[in-house]
């Protein structure tokens, strides 16, 4: 009988604690934060008959393209679920409402098989017409559903050959719809008409466009707007840079767009305390037709005008976004301008100039598009980093030289002398 009782007893004693446990464990696990949505992204590929054409690296636009499709196909990002969506792959003939309807999903948008992808991509051939729209409808539709982030990216050599439905007037429906959905343009061939509609298509959902005329480049850029949709989500800033430093919008950490005309100067304002590093970069999109042979300079300056230090870049027409950046670590000091000992921080301006020119035909507004993007970061604490010297920080820089020059003048000028006079004693 006790026995019983102590083995019974026992029993509940081991109940107890598993319930206690299954207790313990059950609201950590409901309290973890739900998984991120996995971000998706359609490429929508023209398969129509002028990709036959042989006018990239010595083959056909479209050989280049699935060569093109097997590199970015490797370098999917393992959390992005990826489809692919084609246009003018199937219908030969010359019935226009039947090739216009010629559309067609070629892998679901889920997570990726790479081999059967790629085997998908291998049995097209270039048939048909060219139904930019109605394929980005159905992009759109693949992409419904879920939290996550959406993205398109069509890559086609041609203008769409179904009007009256305008893609553009397409791609305003779908940002529209409120779905965050971004579509990204690639262009084949350098056209101003293809380019006009392409980039119509991405600034209606605030995308963009790029000319690409090598299998390299397209294979790169395609990977580059894949994995921009495993990135986190920001949402850039309008801003609108001053004629004058002292007139400019005071500028935190973030990303910001603007406009800025041909040949204008904007500036903008940044606060960098001690210790920390300002970190700028800038690009600006040649969204319509410019001369070759620009350029694009972002420079950090004092309120009092002086050079900090610059970033600049150069084009020749080859390219439809210019970017520069530039750093500027600002050393640490123990206290306060003031004596409160709390450190003062020191207004940096920055200037965004261009060197564009464009013939008097092309319309100067609105100005061009400006992403920039200002971060502030700690600053360098090895000396190995040559930043944190300063070096290019302008007067700094240039004392040491001259101080440098001096030296080795007076020292030289010595030397000279003294063998003058040997070589008289001689």
């Amino acid at each position: 009988m006790i026995t019983r009782n102590r083995l019974t007893t026992g029993v509940c004693i081991a109940l107890a604690t598993l319930a206690a446990g299954l207790g313990s464990v059950l609201p950590a696990a409901a309290d973890e934060p739900p998984a991120t949505p996995a971000p998706k992204v359609e490429l929508v590929l023209d398969v129509s008959g002028s990709m036959r054409t042989r006018d990239i690296d010595g083959q056909s636009r479209m050989n280049a393209a699935k060569q093109a499709f097997n590199d970015v196909l490797d370098a999917v990002p393992e959390e992005v679920h990826l489809g692919i969506r084609t246009l003018g792959a199937d219908y030969p003939g010359d019935d226009r409402k039947v090739g216009c309807k010629d559309t067609k999903q070629l892998y679901p948008v889920g997570p990726l098989d790479r081999t059967e992808a790629k085997t998908a991509v291998a049995t097209l051939a270039p048939t048909g017409w060219t139904p930019i729209g109605p394929a980005l409808l159905g992009a759109a539709d693949d992409l419904e559903g879920g939290e996550a982030t959406r993205r398109i990216v069509l890559i086609t050599d041609g203008e769409d050959t179904c009007g009256p439905l305008d893609p553009c007037e397409v791609a305003r429906e779908i940002a529209a719809r409120g779905t965050h959905l971004v579509i990204d343009t690639l262009g084949l061939v350098p056209n101003a008409k293809i380019r006009q509609q392409l980039t119509c298509i991405a600034e209606a959902t605030g995308g963009t466009y790029t000319a690409v005329q090598h299998k390299d480049e397209l294979s790169r850029r395609v990977t580059q707007l894949v994995d921009r949709a495993a990135e986190p989500v920001v949402t850039p800033v309008a801003t609108e840079g001053a004629g004058s430093c002292s007139a400019a919008p005071q500028l935190e950490p973030g990303l910001y767009t603007d406009r800025e005309k041909i040949g204008e100067h904007r500036w903008y304002r940044v606060d960098v305390l001690p210790g920390q590093e300002l970190r700028a970069s800038v690009s600006v999109a040649a969204d319509r037709a410019v001369d070759n042979d620009y350029g694009v300079l972002l420079r950090a300056v004092t309120e009092a005008g002086r050079e900090i230090v610059r970033g600049e870049a150069s084009g020749t027409g080859r390219t439809d976004v210019i970017s520069s950046g530039l750093r500027y670590p600002k050393a640490e000091i123990e206290d306060g301008d003031d004596g409160s000992g709390k450190p003062a921080a020191e207004i940096v301006c920055l200037q965004l100039s261009n060197a564009f020119s464009a013939p008097a035909s092309v319309k100067t507004t609105p100005g061009l598009p400006v992403e920039l993007t200002v971060d502030l970061v700690d600053g360098p604490d090895q000396a190995s980093d040559v930043a944190a010297f300063g070096l290019g920080r302008g007067w700094w820089l240039l004392g040491v030289l001259v101080l440098t020059g001096l030296v080795a003048g007076l020292l030289v000028g010595w030397i000279s002398r003294w063998r003058i006079a040997v070589w008289r004693t001689n």
